[in-house]
Order: C-alpha cells, then sequence, then structure tokens
C-alpha cells in the first residue's frame, strides 16, 4: 500500500474514532427560591426570600465514541436526567460545553408535544413534526408507528381519551421511528405491559445491531448490565466512576452496600421504647450480625455465612433462662424462629453476663430486607426479660436469578426428555 492509501486509512480510523458525545467540564446550576419569615410579624405581613444555588452537575467530563451504549447510574437527585437534557439540546450548560455530533432522538419526557384535544393522528404528525420529521416522512411511517404502538382501533380518538399506557406507546412509537446517530433513553421501560416493554427492549437491541449510539438511563442495574457496554456513576453532580459497565456498576453497587451498612447499623438504636419491652430481670445488652469474618456485616448474599451474637446479663438468679430469636422479612412474614433450648446444655440457674451464638453456614433466604426479633425469657415462656421486636436490620442481594419466594431450597430436576424417538 502507498503513502497515500495508507494516510487515507489512518484518517478514516481517526475518523471513525471520534467520540460523537464530548462533555467537557460542565457544569449546570439551578437556582431554588425559598421564603423565609424572620419574625412571627414578617411571616404574616411579608417574607424573606433568597436564593440558593444548587449544582445539579458540578464538572462532569466524559465521551461517548460511536456504536457504544452508555448507561448512567446514580440515585434520584444525582444529574442523571440533566445530563441527558444537555445532550439533547433542550437545556444549556451554565459552564463547559457538550459537543454532538450527530442526529438526536431523546426518549425523555414522552408524549411532551401531544395535545389532549388532538386525536391520535393529528398528534402522531405534531409529534414527528417537532422531532424533526418531515409530513411526507411521517404518512411514509404512519402505519408503522401506529402498528407498533397497537393502536389501530383508537388512533382517531381524542388524546384526553387515552389511558396513560396508551398515550405512553403512541408516544414511544413516535419516538423510536427517527432515524437517528445518537439516542437518549430515560426510564422508558415503564411504558406499557410486558409485552409491549419485551417489543422497546427488541427495538433497542435492533438500534445497537445497526450500529447506533444510545445513552441509557435507568435505576435497574441489570438493565444497564444488559444493554450497556460502558457506564457513568453520577453522585450529587459529580462523576463518580466511568468506564466498562461491570466494574462502574460493582463500584456503585459496593458504595450502596457501605451507605446501607451505616443505615442498618444506625437504625438499630431507634425507636427504643417501640421495639423493646420486658420486665428487664436479664436483659439483652448487644445484638450483632456476622459473616465469615469477625466485623458486622448487614448485607449478606444468599448462600453467605451468617452468624448472629447475642450477649445478655441479669444482676440476678434467673431460672431456666432461653435465647429466642426470629427472623422476619420486611412485609411482616415469620421466615423462621428457634430458641437456646434446643442445646444439649443449657443452665439452671444464671446470673452475670454471657453470650451466645446463631450460626447458619449457608444463608438459603432469597434477596429482600429482613428483621431480627431477639428475646431473653424463661423456658415456660411465662416471664420475658427482654425482647428486643424486630430491632435489627440486613439485607440479602444476589440470590439465584431463577428462583421465586421466601428460600433458597437445594434439588435437583431429573426426567426431561429429549423428545427425540
Amino acid at each position: 500500500m502507498g503513502a497515500e492509501g495508507q494516510f487515507q486509512q489512518s484518517a478514516a480510523v481517526k475518523v471513525a474514532s471520534s467520540p460523537v458525545v464530548e462533555v467537557l467540564d460542565v457544569v449546570k446550576q439551578y437556582r431554588v427560591r425559598h421564603e423565609k419569615g424572620r419574625t412571627l410579624k414578617e411571616a404574616f405581613l411579608r417574607q424573606r426570600i433568597y436564593q440558593e444555588t444548587i449544582n445539579a452537575l458540578d464538572h462532569v467530563t466524559f465521551d461517548i465514541h460511536p456504536g457504544k451504549t452508555m448507561g448512567v447510574i446514580g440515585r434520584n437527585g444525582s444529574g442523571k436526567s440533566t445530563l441527558l437534557k444537555l445532550i439533547a439540546g433542550t437545556s444549556r450548560p451554565t459552564s463547559g460545553e457538550v459537543k454532538v455530533n450527530g442526529r438526536v432522538s431523546a426518549l425523555l419526557e414522552l408524549g411532551a408535544g401531544f395535545h389532549p384535544d388532538f386525536s391520535g393522528r393529528e398528534n402522531v404528525f405534531l409529534d414527528g413534526a417537532i422531532m424533526g420529521l418531515s409530513r411526507r416522512t411521517v404518512e411514509e411511517r404512519f402505519d408503522e408507528i401506529v402498528a407498533f404502538a397497537e393502536m389501530e382501533e383508537f388512533i382517531d380518538a381524542p388524546a384526553k381519551t387515552y389511558s396513560s399506557g396508551m398515550y405512553m406507546r403512541l408516544a414511544f412509537s413516535v419516538a423510536v421511528s427517527v432515524d437517528p446517530d445518537i439516542i437518549l433513553i430515560d426510564e422508558v421501560f415503564a411504558v406499557g405491559d410486558e409485552s409491549f416493554q419485551r417489543k422497546c427492549l427488541e427495538r433497542i437491541d435492533q438500534f445497537k445491531s445497526d450500529g447506533k449510539t444510545i445513552v441509557f438511563v435507568s435505576h435497574s442495574l441489570d438493565a444497564v448490565r444488559s444493554l450497556c457496554d460502558q457506564a457513568v456513576w453520577l453522585d450529587r453532580g459529580a462523576l463518580r466512576a466511568q468506564g466498562g459497565v461491570d466494574k462502574v456498576t460493582d463500584y456503585y453497587l459496593w458504595a450502596v452496600n457501605e451507605g446501607d451498612e451505616k443505615r442498618l447499623s444506625a437504625d438499630e438504636g431507634t425507636h427504643e421504647d417501640q421495639q423493646r419491652w420486658g420486665t428487664r430481670r436479664g436483659e439483652v445488652i448487644e445484638v450483632g450480625l456476622f459473616g465469615e469474618a469477625e466485623e458486622n456485616k448487614h448485607i449478606f448474599d444468599t448462600g453467605d455465612s451468617f452468624r448472629v451474637r447475642v450477649a445478655y446479663r441479669s444482676r440476678e438468679e434467673i431460672e431456666e433462662p432461653v435465647i429466642g430469636l426470629a427472623i422476619y422479612r420486611s412485609d411482616g412474614v415469620l421466615c423462621y424462629g428457634c430458641n437456646t433450648s434446643e442445646m444439649d446444655r443449657t443452665p439452671d440457674k444464671f446470673k452475670g453476663e454471657g453470650e451466645v451464638w446463631f450460626e447458619i453456614d449457608d444463608l438459603s433466604l432469597l434477596p429482600g430486607d429482613y428483621q431480627i426479633s431477639v428475646a431473653f425469657h424463661n423456658l415456660e415462656q411465662t416471664e420475658t426479660y427482654d425482647h428486643h421486636d424486630r430491632k435489627y436490620r440486613f439485607k440479602v442481594l444476589n440470590g439465584p436469578k431463577i428462583e421465586i419466594g421466601l428460600c433458597h431450597l437445594s434439588h435437583t430436576w431429573r426426567g426431561w426428555q429429549s423428545g427425540e424417538e
């Protein structure tokens, strides 16, 4: 190959690898008005008004290359939707720059251009015009749009007579009828029923197969991992992580779990009076949840080691003491309960301090939120010394994907035939 051919090839590679979206040190600020009375008299006569500046995005920088599907994750209020509006061009940054090279279709506020008094047919042409489609193009694609939305019987009825699902299905169908280079998607998979949601996912997969660039905002990490190959994590407007989707979502989950650990641990000390009762002749003085390591833990996976340490004391002699434990799901369903009377050796009388451990080698609970009750009572359960009612909380994550219900049961399947003679 000659020098000219090599130059043309390298130039083509350079063009192909150039970002189609560049977010360069972007800040987006909003001013929030607050009204506050300085005195009681001012509260009645007039109010002081002051403004607070909030950074919805705070010096965010990243880029997206052609054909990539970028997931945007983060808690509510982290700036995800604001970012999509800047890329779509419906909002402008306070400082910094957003560069977009290609035609954009934004599936953000579906149906925002619909008029309730217009028919579905008229709204299709109106929404298509807002998205930059000519009337001829809409006419050519009209039957396909209506068929995809499954709205043939209702297309000439006023939009105000539509259910919310019908309204959103038609808006989604118009939005995906555009032939864009870049598609922005903001939590649209609540559109319609299960069948229509699958059609939506199939259309997005088709966009990916066609080499479109997709920016996808969702709270569903499973959806992000399924659809995306890259991700960015926004936290209170700041970019916390970017890169491969598995790395970023794992980092995000780790931070969320760490926050949940602190919150669950802090919650154990709240509502003391409502969650505790008994004669207090004996007391539960500490309850700790542990995994394999010797440190408190409140986030577990199905199959993890699960241990509960209960420390107790009695300042006077009590007879036939028993420690009991019960696990509840967050909706109040009792999952399991037992007590120390099943141990080979239990004291007839007790005074002082001690501890017992409840241990499970393989936690069988499926993902969910759970609560633990601990009780200190006598063997006949005629006196409760100290009862902590659902005071200790933990989460179970990452259970078997194909199992539902309350717990994982070890099992096998047998007897499936191949169907061949």
